[in-house]
């Protein structure tokens, strides 16, 4: 089968397509023949080496984590799912012809391959981090880089859970934003005295690492009302970094029933093939994105 995977560290060049064995499912587990790839940021930083305390990596590595398929393989003690249902979920090496799963749900009807595949990880990061910053109903929640997977999804939780929203994101997807129920604003200079205008804020959320931590503190009153996902530095001004992943069934199985109530949907802004593997990363590192990215096998 093909596969994308890296042999060293480095930058989009090391990524190689390959000739490579099946995997094949073991206990717990599913496998799929790969129909599509989400692309994460967490793909390029495990390829430069950068997350590896909490990703340890084994060269050479495969590629991706999040996949939509057909189940082909059945592993021992799996149960609600057999041979040719369309699935979504997590496992490993998943920029490949075939990939192993060990999370997985049912895909809801109506959804494509290409759109299922750009749901898993940030729907988990998007629970998580709601969780983790305690925002609840009646509150509002200020989302820097809201127009990406991540805040894609944040926003329609949230709007779901009758929390209030401000995001902020390029002046191209202010629209995006205020479609998604949000009030939004630009980062341009001065944006945080926009959001004041908006009213009290009680949490945030850093989605895209664009060194605004300190603003974001001020703007709630208190560090700990503050989570990253993407600023490493985010634990140096007394703010919670958030990189590990709860439970994956959990989130798929939520992810499934908002879209099957009509709650939740992110589109997809490009797709790649296996060969376009290197370019999808470039692109999802450069942001800016306005929903997912994902490659089509």
């Amino acid at each position: 089968m093909k596969r994308v995977s890296f042999a060293e560290f480095g930058g989009p060049e090391v990524l190689r397509l390959t000739d490579a064995e099946e995997p094949h499912a073991g206990p717990g587990q599913v496998r799929v023949a790969v129909r599509a790839a989400g692309v994460n940021p967490v793909d390029w930083r495990l390829r430069e080496g950068q997350v590896l305390g909490a990703h340890p990596v084994e060269l050479p590595f495969g590629a991706g984590q999040d996949a939509a398929g057909v189940v082909d393989e059945v592993g021992e003690g799996v149960e609600g799912v057999k041979v040719g249902d369309p699935v979504f979920g997590e496992g490993a090496s998943t920029y490949a012809e075939f990939a192993v799963l060990w999370a997985w749900a049912r895909m809801p009807e109506g959804l494509t391959f290409e759109e299922a595949a750009g749901y898993p990880s940030v729907v988990e990061t998007a629970l998580r981090v709601l969780r983790e910053v305690g925002v609840e109903s009646g509150q509002t929640l200020l989302v820097s880089g809201a127009s990406g997977g991540v805040g894609s999804a944040v926003l329609q939780i949230a709007r779901d859970r009758g929390i209030t929203v401000i995001g902020t994101a390029g002046a191209a997807n202010q629209d995006y934003l205020r479609g998604l129920g949000a009030f939004a604003t630009t980062y341009d200079d001065g944006w945080a005295e926009l959001v004041r205008e908006f009213g009290k804020v009680d949490a945030a959320l850093d989605l895209a690492g664009a060194g605004v931590i300190p603003q974001l503190v001020e703007l709630t009153g208190d560090p700990r009302k503050v989570i990253s996902i993407a600023d490493l530095g985010a634990p140096e001004l007394g703010v919670r970094f958030s990189g590990v992943a709860g439970s994956l069934p959990d989130a798929l199985a939520e992810a499934a029933d908002l879209i099957a109530r009509g709650r939740l949907h992110i589109p997809v802004e490009k797709s790649y093939t296996l060969a376009e593997a290197a370019q999808a990363q470039i692109d999802s590192q450069a942001g800016h994105t306005r929903g997912r990215r994902v490659i089509v096998v």
